[in-house]
C-alpha cells in the first residue's frame, strides 16, 4: 500500500495541471498571463509542486477546476438515522475558533 502524502499530493496536483495546461494548448508563459501567477512561479510549481494557495486557485481558475476544489472541501453535515445514534453521539457544536497552544 502506498501512503498519500503531502509531497507526493503536491507532485501529483502538479502533474495535473501540467497535463491540463498542455490539453489547452497554453505555454507557461501563456497561462503565467491569463492568471496573473508569475511564469518563474508556475515553472517551479509544475517541476516541484510547491506553490501559494492563492496562485493555485489563480492556476485552477483558468485550467478549470475551482468550483470542484471549493466543493470538494465543504464541510459534511453530521447525518442520524435514529433518535439513539443522536443521544450516543454526544457530540458538541463545532467549535468557532481553535484551541490556544
Amino acid at each position: 500500500m502506498i501512503v498519500f502524502t503531502a509531497t507526493r499530493a503536491q507532485k501529483q496536483l502538479a502533474e495535473y495541471l501540467t497535463r491540463r495546461r498542455l490539453d489547452m494548448n497554453l505555454t507557461q508563459v501563456g497561462l503565467s498571463k491569463r492568471s496573473g501567477v508569475p511564469v518563474g512561479t508556475l515553472r517551479d510549481f509544475e517541476r516541484k509542486g510547491k506553490i501559494s494557495l492563492e496562485s493555485f486557485l489563480k492556476l485552477l481558475n483558468v485550467l478549470g477546476g475551482l468550483e470542484e476544489i471549493v466543493e470538494a472541501v465543504k464541510p459534511v453535515p453530521v447525518q442520524f438515522n435514529s433518535i439513539d445514534e443522536v443521544l450516543s453521539s454526544k457530540q458538541k457544536a463545532p467549535r468557532q475558533r481553535g484551541h490556544r497552544t
